[in-house]
């Protein structure tokens, strides 16, 4: 016995993305009216090759989206933002063990690339009005998992209890064919 396909929910209408020529774009049909579910942006436009976020605050509804960034850090190299600020939360892309002052590694060791890591995840935590101390959640990128202890020793130094949330894990390969790379989410104020 075959089973007869339902037509879609109008909750499930509501979800379904438009194609453009681009492929997939936000449009006015995407927004909710007042339940409480917003988009950052109304105007159509693709989600692919939309480069990177503008300075300064987007705001839509209640959501400020705002890019951060700052020169004790390493410079976004892409289409990204150093972190983005938004409904009271930094969202910090991951960072490699580059010395902002010189471009270059901080070390060539599991233990010095980490240190660096985490000194630049500060930075941008710093500009962003937030810390180390309001991190609630990590991601460790490795690019071997032997190194993880000695990885942890230095990452203990850094967070205090509660310790953040985090996953870490071994790579296929990282930018620059670093040893590690740490990405991170916290409180913002």
């Amino acid at each position: 016995m075959q089973k007869r396909q339902q037509p879609p929910t109008a909750a499930a209408a509501a979800f379904r993305r438009p194609t453009g020529p681009q492929g997939p774009t936000l449009g006015p049909e995407m927004s909710a009216d007042g339940d409480g579910f917003q988009l950052f942006r109304q105007s159509a436009r693709p989600l692919t090759g939309a480069g990177p976020m503008k300075e300064g605050p987007v705001m839509n509804n209640n959501q400020i989206l705002a890019a951060v960034h700052t020169s004790d850090a390493p410079a976004a190299i892409g289409p990204y933002s150093q972190a983005v600020k938004a409904g009271g939360m930094v969202y910090v892309s991951g960072q490699i063990p580059l010395d902002p002052a010189t471009g270059a590694f901080a070390g060539a060791d599991i233990r010095t690339q980490t240190r660096q890591c985490l000194k630049n995840l500060q930075a941008i935590l710093t500009e962003a009005g937030s810390g180390l101390d309001k991190v609630v959640k990590t991601t460790v990128m490795l690019k071997d998992i032997g190194d993880f202890a000695a990885m942890n020793e230095v990452y203990a130094e850094a967070f205090t209890a509660p310790f953040p949330a985090r996953a870490a894990f071994q790579v296929g390969a990282l930018p620059r064919d670093a040893l590690v790379e740490i990405e991170c989410v916290a409180v913002c104020g």
